[in-house]
C-alpha cells in the first residue's frame, strides 16, 4: 500500500517557527480529505498526499499551535458511492465528510470542529432536475452548504435553472479554474443569479509570482470583474500548489524543505493585497487548501504567512476577525462559540 513517506519527510525539513498571534479565532476555510492510494485516475493520482483523514488533518493543526476553531471540507470527488443511482453518488462525499464531522465532535482527536460546512458536488447540467440531488445531500449532513462544479462554456438556461435551485435552498456557489481569465463569465453568473452566493478559490486561478507584471495587472483586471457584483467573496490561499504539470519553484519536487512564512509572506502579498483591497476585508477568507499546499509549505507556516500579510497589509484586530473567521462564518452559516467572536449566521449582502 502507497504511504505519505515523502511528503511527510518533506514536512519534517519544515521551519520550526514561532507561532503568530496563537490565541486569533480561524475558521480554515477549504481543506480537503481523501485516500488515494488505489485510484488510477491520473488527474488525482499526482498528488503525494496519498491520504489525508481526520487523524492527518488534526495532527496538521495541532502541531501547528494556530488556533483552528473550525474547517470546511471541499469536495475532492472523495468517497463516491459505488452503486445506486449516477446522480446520487457524488451524495457519499457528503455523507463521508458529516462522519468525519462527528468524529471531530467527539473531542477524540482535539478542539477543532471538522466539516463544519461541507460543500460538495452535483451534475448541474441537470437543470432543476438535480434538485432531489441537492435535497439528498442536505439529508446526508445539516452542515451541506453547496456546491463547486466547474461553468459552462456559455450560461445556458439548464444551468441557470439549477442555480436556481441552489438559491431556494440558501446554498452557495464554489468556482475554481487555474485560467483566471474566466473571471469575468463568473461575473456574468453572479448578475445572473443575484441570491446565490458566488464563492471565488484560489484567488480567482493559478497564481506565479514569476510571470511578470502585465500578468499581474490582467488577473487584477479579471478579479476587478467579479469583485464588482456584490454576492461574491474572494478565497485567499491555494496559491502555492501545483497545477496539472506546472510546479511552482517552492514545490517539493524543486526544494529540500518547505519554505518559511516570511519567504512565501514577500513572494506572495502583491497578490493577496490585490485581493483584499478590490474584494475588501469582509467578502475575503483565508484558507489552507490542505493537503494540496502541503507539498510546499507546512500548516503552521501557511497560517503564519496569512498573518505576516494581514499585518502588512494594516488589518486591524477587527479586519482579522474577518479575514480569519467572520468572513467564513458568514458565508457559511456557522456559528463560532466560546471565543469571544460572536454568533455571525447571517449570509453575506446580496443584490437584489
Amino acid at each position: 500500500m502507497i504511504e505519505n513517506t515523502l511528503i511527510d519527510e518533506f514536512q519534517g525539513r519544515g521551519p520550526e517557527e514561532e507561532v503568530l498571534e496563537p490565541e486569533l479565532p480561524i475558521i480554515d476555510a477549504h481543506h480537503h480529505l481523501w485516500d488515494i492510494r488505489t485510484t488510477e485516475n491520473p488527474a488525482v493520482k499526482r498528488f503525494e498526499q496519498k491520504f489525508y483523514l481526520c487523524e492527518e488533518i488534526t495532527n496538521d493543526i495541532n502541531r501547528s499551535g494556530h488556533n483552528i476553531v473550525q474547517t470546511v471540507y471541499a469536495e475532492c470527488g472523495a468517497y463516491l458511492r459505488a452503486d445506486g443511482p449516477a446522480a446520487m453518488r457524488c451524495v457519499g462525499e457528503t455523507e463521508f465528510a458529516h462522519g468525519i464531522s462527528a468524529m471531530s465532535r467527539s473531542g477524540i482527536y482535539g478542539n477543532t470542529r471538522l466539516c463544519s460546512g461541507i460543500f460538495g458536488w452535483a451534475d448541474l447540467r441537470a437543470g432543476a432536475a438535480v434538485e432531489p440531488v441537492i435535497q439528498a445531500h442536505l439529508a446526508a449532513s445539516p452542515n451541506f452548504r453547496g456546491l463547486r462544479t466547474p461553468m459552462p462554456r456559455e450560461l445556458h438556461d439548464s444551468f441557470l435553472d439549477a442555480m436556481a435551485v441552489l438559491a431556494k435552498y440558501n446554498l452557495s456557489y464554489d468556482n475554481w479554474s487555474p485560467d483566471y481569465q474566466r473571471l469575468p463569465r463568473l461575473a456574468k453568473l453572479a448578475r445572473a443569479v443575484p441570491d446565490v452566493t458566488i464563492i471565488v478559490d484560489h484567488l480567482g486561478g493559478r497564481i506565479d509570482p514569476g510571470a511578470g507584471e502585465d500578468t499581474f495587472k490582467q488577473w487584477r483586471t479579471c478579479v476587478e470583474s467579479v469583485a464588482a457584483c456584490p454576492n461574491t467573496v474572494m478565497k485567499l490561499g491555494g496559491t502555492l500548489m501545483r497545477v496539472d504539470e506546472w510546479e511552482p519553484a517552492f514545490h517539493m519536487h524543486r526544494c529540500n524543505q518547505p519554505s518559511s512564512s516570511e519567504a512565501l509572506c514577500e513572494l506572495m502579498y502583491p497578490y493577496y493585497l490585490a485581493a483584499i483591497e478590490t474584494f475588501g476585508i469582509e467578502r475575503c477568507m483565508f484558507e489552507s487548501n490542505f493537503p494540496v499546499d502541503r507539498e510546499c509549505v507546512t500548516y503552521r507556516s501557511l497560517w503564519n504567512m496569512f498573518k505576516r500579510i494581514a499585518t502588512k497589509a494594516g488589518a486591524s484586530d477587527g479586519d482579522k476577525q474577518a479575514l480569519f473567521n467572520g468572513t467564513a462564518a458568514r458565508t457559511y452559516r456557522l456559528v463560532i462559540q466560546g471565543n469571544g467572536t460572536g454568533h455571525p449566521t447571517a449570509a453575506i449582502p446580496r443584490s437584489r
